[in-house]
């Protein structure tokens, strides 16, 4: 069924929970092979509710720095936009279609939903951190909001943060309201050649610990180097990204050079480019085996990153996240590092039985297991949406 409006979607809802038939909430489709495969009852196919029809922005106030969209609006539509105003969204929002091998079209609420924060994360903060308010429909069939279209809210619960990474489980969402940054006229990438894993890291946490504001702090190992563009950057490569006016630009580049000591970097071109590869897992789009996320520390990224031992990997965020491929028989390994490290795998893309065997993530402790089953029932008691997708 398809809902092109939000009055469409209260009834295709309140049709499902009459029949108790659950459903799978669909826009672009470029995420739908994340997590576990979704089944109806018995084993049948799940219905869909098509909610691609609610698409465009609704509201954009560039002096504000707001802008309103239906959710199934394409992000190139809102980066465009935005851009044209010279502003853009502080998360960096990352489409993982090409990883995926997906032929959808990336919307603004499935960054949403997943969560999917680019390296830009690094100045701005994820998904959360930006989405102010929300309008959508609950698991009963009633419609209600979120947050506001204000930066300084602070009255009731802060449910915006909830849909962020719920991957539509929670609600079917009609309407997002994001707060947008000023986009910075010039971009520098500076890359510090042939860095060993510690040495590469531990450059980046220093520029990240600065006041030099970088939106890119990425380690790539010398496999990964090739694909990345920078095949003469020796054994392993640490990129900055650092952004604003010329002349600001400057002074933070000569910064940069000053608390990297003797390590030398020069320029690299398509520094946006780049990140933008690495912030999708792009460069994993070819990668033979399962591709995973795994979030720690960024201190402890070193040597988590030598202990899971992958032919293909990358660090972003500072070693916030590493990005690895692996053959499926590693994925208890994978998820026994991770926890080791008190972090998280997240299963990004493998085969159907390997996703519904494992999971997206890790099977919670106790305590939040019964806490996440709780919010669950609140928004949706009879699980109609997405349902086992986790």
């Amino acid at each position: 069924m398809r809902a092109d409006s939000e009055a469409q979607v209260i009834e295709a809802v309140r049709a499902a929970r009459a029949d108790a038939a659950p459903l799978e909430i669909v826009a672009g489709g470029t995420r739908r092979g994340v997590g576990r495969p979704m089944q109806g009852s018995h084993g049948a196919d799940l219905a869909q509710l098509d909610v691609s029809g609610l698409s465009g922005i609704r509201k954009y106030e560039p002096e504000e720095l707001i802008v309103t969209a239906a959710p199934a609006t394409p992000l190139s539509e809102i980066v465009q936009a935005l851009a044209e105003k010279n502003q853009r969204l502080g998360f960096d929002p990352a489409d993982w279609s090409q990883l995926l091998g997906s032929n959808g079209v990336a919307t603004l609420g499935g960054a949403v939903s997943a969560d999917a924060s680019g390296s830009g994360k690094l100045r701005h903060g994820p998904a959360r951190d930006s989405l102010l308010g929300f309008h959508a429909v609950n698991g009963l069939g009633e419609a209600f909001r979120g947050g506001s279209r204000v930066v300084k809210n602070v009255t009731g619960f802060d449910l915006p943060k909830l849909m962020c990474g719920a991957f539509g489980t929670l609600a079917v969402l009609t309407e997002v309201t994001f707060r947008v940054y000023p986009r910075p006229s010039h971009s520098v990438t500076l890359c510090l050649e042939d860095m060993t894993i510690d040495d590469g890291l531990a450059a980046l946490r220093k520029i990240g610990r600065s006041a030099l504001e970088p939106t890119g702090l990425a380690y790539l190992p010398g496999a990964l180097l090739g694909e990345a563009g920078l095949p003469d950057a020796g054994n392993g490569a640490a990129l900055i990204r650092l952004e604003g006016a010329p002349q600001p630009l400057e002074e933070k580049v000569a910064m940069a050079h000053g608390l990297l000591g003797r390590v030398s970097a020069r320029r690299v071109e398509d520094g946006i480019g780049l990140f933008s590869r690495i912030g999708s897992g792009a460069l994993f789009a070819g990668a033979v085996g399962d591709v995973w996320r795994v979030l720690v520390a960024p201190a402890d990224a070193p040597r988590v990153a030598k202990d899971l031992n992958a032919s293909s990997w990358l660090a972003d965020w500072a070693g916030g996240v590493i990005w690895l491929a692996a053959p499926p028989q590693d994925a208890a390994r994978i998820r026994a590092i991770a926890a080791a490290a008190h972090g998280q795998a997240m299963l990004l893309r493998a085969a159907p039985d390997q996703r519904a065997s494992l999971g997206l993530y890790a099977p919670q402790p106790p305590a939040l297991a019964e806490l996440t089953a709780r919010v669950k029932a609140a928004f949706d008691p009879l699980s109609l949406f997405n349902p086992g997708r986790f």
